[in-house]
């Protein structure tokens, strides 16, 4: 039995380290190598062999994932799940921790490729005159249409100082624009806060651009600085917001609700029912307008459903995006990882945001970028008066 195991060992070490299932001896090498991972290491071996130009074993390695991935999203209609190479799982690092070398963008993935959610002030795309609601369509002179986010956002990242050629569809005049841009580094002014007047009433303006590390902790302190400014009810500004990480969307909601409230509940094969609840910060205690549009997704829905059906607030704007699952990180032992569709997840009132295609507002208020007035701001605002008053 000894002998056994340290045979298995060996055998698994050797495939480990590098050695083909072809050279394995008959008897364990069906037994260990099943048919879909012997053909794919076999074929890779005759491609490297026999292919009229050289192929590296990293080049094939990542050709086979992403094949695999596009597989899942084919078959169950999956957006979300990723391969990332070692290169664009630095750059998915980068934009978690709130900073990325590009052209200043956030996008939600379309079928045409990456629509515009929100321009960063002074970054290369706003100096081009790109604006959200435009669509990325090509990527030197490739088109992007049906690749993932992470890929085709891969595409348009890389070292500042480099160009890169993108196909911009103008959401206005429905012609598609080729722009040269060069890339630079992009920090996210992740919150901004302001106080005005509306109907004699102080009131609180919050904006929150997306949920990296350390977003709940900035969100923290912008509402304490409106409310020490007086602030009587707070429009908290969601459009554009295309999430990010769980955590941050339950310390988010935290700085809102009192302790113990469902923020979000999910549902996975492999991990099981979760019910993430508040941390109890609960900041604020004034009356709450959530402004929300087609490209407030992920992270950015959990927090606007927990603040609607916990704490009462206000939905104003468009339908949102509508994403009623969450995925994973998993490292691979070529330094990239794969980003997998891992469970589905629940507002606190049990809905899933897939199959309800988003949270539908209580108050319906779109922007005309035609004018110079922000409409759906303007209409948060007068809904907030109203409660403030009473």
């Amino acid at each position: 039995m000894a002998f056994a195991a340290a045979l298995i060992a060996f055998l698994c070490a050797g495939l480990w380290l590098g050695g083909h299932p072809s050279g394995l001896p008959g008897f364990v090498r069906d037994a260990f190598v099943g048919e879909p991972a012997g053909l794919t290491a076999e074929a890779a071996e005759v491609i490297e062999d026999n292919y009229y130009r050289p192929v590296g074993k990293a080049e094939l390695g990542n050709s086979s994932l992403q094949g695999m991935i596009r597989e899942l999203r084919r078959r169950h209609d999956d957006r979300f799940s990723d391969y990332f190479s070692p290169e664009a799982l630095e750059s998915f690092n980068q934009e978690i921790e709130g900073h990325f070398s590009g052209i200043g963008l956030s996008v939600i993935e379309v079928k045409r490729g990456l629509r515009v959610a929100r321009v960063f002030p002074g970054s290369p795309a706003a100096e081009a005159g790109i604006e959200a609601g435009d669509t990325v369509v090509s990527v030197a002179g490739k088109s992007i249409a049906g690749l993932s986010s992470t890929a085709a956002t891969a595409l348009i990242k890389g070292p500042e100082g480099t160009t890169v050629t993108v196909g911009v569809l103008d959401a206005k005049t429905g012609e598609v624009r080729e722009l040269t841009l060069t890339r630079a580094e992009v920090s996210l002014p992740n919150v901004s806060s302001q106080t005005k007047k509306v109907d004699g009433r102080k009131l609180g303006y919050v904006r929150m651009l997306t949920f990296s590390e350390g977003a709940h902790a900035e969100l923290a302190e912008a509402v304490e600085e409106v409310q020490g400014e007086g602030a009587e009810g707070i429009v908290l500004d969601l459009r554009g917001n295309p999430g990010g990480l769980l955590e941050e969307a339950v310390l988010s909601a935290s700085v809102f609700l009192p302790e113990d409230e469902v923020v979000v509940s999910t549902n996975s094969r492999t991990q099981g029912h979760s019910v993430h609840k508040t941390a109890g910060g609960d900041v604020s205690k004034v009356p709450l307008a959530v402004l929300i549009n087609r490209n407030t997704a992920s992270a950015a829905e959990i927090l606007t459903a927990a603040l609607a059906d916990d704490g009462g607030a206000t939905v104003v704007g468009t339908r949102s995006y509508g994403k009623g699952v969450f995925q994973e990180t998993k490292d691979l032992s070529n330094g990239g990882a794969l980003k997998l569709t891992v469970g589905e997840y629940f507002t606190p009132n049990g809905v899933n945001l897939a199959k309800s295609h988003g949270i539908h507002p209580d108050v319906r208020a779109s922007d005309d970028p035609e004018t110079k007035v922000d409409e759906g701001k303007q209409r948060a605002f007068g809904v907030l008066a109203g409660r403030a008053e009473g």
